[in-house]
């Protein structure tokens, strides 16, 4: 029987999850979990999974959660709040494995700190390795523990990986479906609305990852997280416009020979795979290969999505500059859904913070986060100058 915490047990991840538990009670339980500020959902996760401890966002949400939880029979659940309550979730000694699934970088010291404990983890947290894989892969590499990844295209590079060994790669294909506006000409980029970005073609989500997919800044975070998954340099990953997204990632080796993962579009599946690797399961998740009817693929234009860029430019220094590249985008994307700045004006925000940004490797998680909330502090202040400069513009004329 694996133990489990989640991180991020009302979300989507935690949900599938969850999903997975429920279809497998002989392999999994769920031990403890980070629930935020749903305490509806937290609620109902306690009734029905009765978690050791439960981590909510404040003390206020605890307080409610818990005076709950007494009224229905259940006050021997341990409700704890904040950082330090996702810690004690993903470090409790009854814990096998950690689904790391927090959106941003809420649940990063609650990820390494799961790390130095020695648990394996399962990482759906793009943030994580974007801002702090350096420290969290160099201590997974310490303690001999794997990160396994939930994110579908790398998941998809693990499973393909296990054909060949690491000095047999020559190159990781990420795939890319291309957002809303792969045939968008550049020149209606300054017209593009809010509307128009979160319509993806796609896939359904949330609304930052939403405008990432859309500047193609998403598949720009994943090639930063495969360098450091993998321990390969950027050089060695190469994203590739495939608007099906029926493969999910591909990995060539030495040889030649290509090898590519397809499967159902189902965040399940590589969950499953994650909880169970290095063993495999039997599903009911399968694909039907005759579906298949054509397989486009076309090389991404820098010029039309200058964001993927700068995160290669980002991976390359790594330090302060990842960490910067996160924290403005999470910024500059807010600006944009909130009618503050214009599409461009997002890869001006972000390009403004790197520039600025010295390259520096914080030696710590306190660090870490010292940084983000530095570049997220110099982000909304290039978005002030930015408008300023517009405003006066428009008074000149």
């Amino acid at each position: 029987m694996k133990r489990i915490a989640i991180l991020g047990s009302t979300g989507s991840i935690g949900n599938s999850t969850l999903s997975i538990c429920e279809s497998y009670p002989e392999r999994f339980s769920v031990a403890t979990m980070a629930a935020g500020s749903n305490i509806d959902s937290a609620f109902a996760q306690c009734l029905r999974w009765k978690p050791k401890v439960i981590s909510v966002a404040a003390e206020s949400h605890a307080e409610a959660l818990r005076a709950r939880l007494t009224s229905a029979g259940l006050e021997t659940i341990e409700v704890v709040h904040g950082a330090p309550g996702t810690v004690r979730v993903a470090t409790h000694p009854e814990v096998d494995f950690v689904v790391s699934a927090i959106v941003g970088v809420a649940g990063l010291e609650a990820t390494y700190e799961a790390v130095k404990a020695g648990k394996s983890i399962g990482l759906a947290n793009k943030e994580c390795l974007v801002a702090a894989g350096e420290l969290i892969t160099a201590e997974a590499r310490r303690q001999g523990k794997p990160l396994l990844p939930i994110d579908s295209e790398h998941n998809a590079v693990h499973q393909c990986m296990r054909g060949g060994r690491m000095d047999e790669v020559s190159t990781v294909w990420l795939t890319a479906s291309g957002g809303p506006f792969l045939h968008t000409p550049k020149a209606d980029f300054e017209n593009i609305t809010v509307e128009q970005a979160l319509n993806h073609p796609t896939w359904k989500m949330g609304r930052r990852i939403t405008i990432d997919s859309a500047t193609l800044m998403n598949k720009g975070f994943e090639v930063i997280e495969a360098c450091r998954l993998f321990n390969i340099p950027p050089a060695q990953v190469k994203v590739i416009v495939h608007p099906q997204s029926t493969i999910h990632s591909l990995v060539e080796f030495v040889d030649g020979s290509i090898l590519a993962q397809l499967s159902v579009t189902d965040m399940r599946l590589p969950i499953l795979y994650a909880l169970t690797y290095p063993d495999r399961i039997e599903s009911d998740l399968k694909f039907n290969v005759l579906d298949l009817k054509r397989l486009d693929f076309a090389a991404p234009d820098l010029d039309k999505f200058p964001c993927l860029r700068l995160a290669y430019e980002a991976a390359e220094a790594g330090g302060t500059k990842s960490i910067a590249l996160n924290a403005a985008d999470e910024v500059a994307v807010a600006a944009f859904l909130e009618g503050q700045i214009g599409f461009s004006d997002i890869h001006f925000t972000i390009k403004t913070v790197l520039d600025e940004t010295s390259t520096k490797h914080p030696e710590s998680i306190g660090k870490v986060l010292l940084c983000d909330a530095q570049a997220r502090q110099l982000a909304k202040e290039v978005i002030v100058r930015k408008g300023t400069r517009s405003v006066t513009k428009v008074l000149a004329h």
